[in-house]
């Protein structure tokens, strides 16, 4: 019996603090608290959901880039490029992001216009993906075409970093209006890698076809490193590749003959 009273007591209490809260605060209002209570439950509702549209998991993984060629990289899913992403316009999608490294990480939607607490941009304020955790995200994909995710971890001078790594793969946004009428679709993924510092010297050119030279740009790094000299500054450092990789995500769609004229 005295624990019940103490219970009802506590309850009552606790009920006319809320209220008080209310009827108190300058800007209180049932309006706003509904308002908060309705954006708790949907991050709750968010954090609790079964499965997400999507998983991306950040992981360190050995990818054969030509026959018997195998480099050590960092990749979404244990793969370059990562899994193709399909949005649709307007359309509300679900990510999970899990990072299985020792680094804490962001992963950048480039080219949406998303807000940046999913944006993937820590300098503009989104939350790391904490290291051996993770992070749920939803967000509204727009606009529509073809888009990538990337890591957004700045690399600097350490050539095992960012961008350097695998940390990278394609997505498509269907449009709302205009899926588009085509007969086969090829997502081409280009990347260079195994880089290394050089100083004093430009990379190769001989695995461009032709291997020709553009005088006007050249003149212009000529000039630009001319005028970096005469200040005292040493010659920077240049970052060539070992190996360049391409990969594509094709797949046949049947069109309409009549409508495609």
């Amino acid at each position: 019996m005295k624990d019940s009273w103490k219970s009802r007591r506590q309850f009552l209490r606790a009920a006319g603090l809320t209220a008080g809260t209310v009827l108190l605060s300058p800007k209180g209002s049932l309006a706003q608290m509904a308002a908060a209570m309705h954006q708790r439950e949907s991050k709750a509702a968010l954090n609790e959901s079964s499965s997400a549209d999507y998983t991306l998991r950040i992981q360190e993984s050995a990818v054969e880039i030509a026959p018997k060629r195998i480099i050590s990289l960092t990749t979404y899913n244990g793969q370059f490029p990562g899994p193709l992403l399909r949005f649709k316009e307007g359309q509300q999608v679900t990510v999970e992001l899990d990072n299985d490294t020792d680094t804490p990480e962001q992963l950048h939607w480039h080219g949406q216009r998303v807000s940046t607490d999913v944006d993937g941009a820590g300098e503009e304020g989104t939350p790391f993906i904490p290291a051996h955790g993770k992070r749920r995200i939803a967000f509204t994909p727009g606009p529509s075409g073809l888009r990538f995710y990337h890591t957004h971890n700045r690399a600097g001078a350490n050539l095992y970093a960012g961008q350097y790594g695998g940390e990278v793969g394609p997505v498509f946004i269907e449009p709302k209006h205009e899926p588009g009428r085509y007969d086969r679709e090829v997502f081409l993924v280009l990347k260079e890698f195994e880089p290394t510092f050089s100083r004093g010297g430009d990379m190769p050119q001989d695995f461009l076809t032709p291997a020709t030279r553009n005088k006007e740009l050249e003149e212009a790094g000529e000039a630009a490193m001319r005028a970096s000299l005469a200040k005292g500054m040493p010659h920077g450092y240049e970052v060539g590749y070992g190996a360049f990789y391409q990969r594509a995500h094709a797949r046949a769609r049947r069109t309409d003959s009549r409508k495609a004229g």
